[in-house]
């Protein structure tokens, strides 16, 4: 039951949607992070695709790189009070991790599915 029942589908942007690496059609996602159980649709076991902190790590990796970049530019640039930095950084940080963290574990997840044959009844 956990084959391919769409034609096409890429396991990665169906992870990154939110949707189930196989079939595209089923939410990856029960509540804002936490990963279903089994796909409503073609019946795949995603609890073996939980991915703890990976996406965590991406996230503030990603994140720090660019607010820091951001931050000594500005910085550099118009030389705003500290004040005015934690105004403009903090609901910025805090916003951009609310958007990226879903898709970033969807990617994790549709990407451990698509590199892992043996779930997909291919031999190890």
């Amino acid at each position: 039951m956990e084959k391919n029942s769409t034609k096409n589908v890429s396991p990665i942007r169906a992870g990154i949607a939110g949707r189930c690496p196989a079939c595209g059609q089923g939410k990856l996602f029960q509540s804002y992070l936490k990963v279903a159980g089994r796909c409503s649709v073609c019946g795949l076991d995603l609890s073996e695709y939980e991915n703890a902190d990976g996406p965590a790590v991406f996230v503030i990796l990603l994140l720090g790189f660019l607010v820091v970049g951001l931050a000594l530019f500005v910085e550099a640039r118009y030389q705003p009070p500290f004040w005015l930095h934690g105004l403009l950084w903090g609901p910025f940080v805090l916003l951009s991790v609310y958007l990226m963290l879903p898709r970033l574990k969807g990617w994790l997840i549709g990407t451990s599915y698509k590199y892992r044959s043996h779930h997909r009844g291919e031999a190890p």
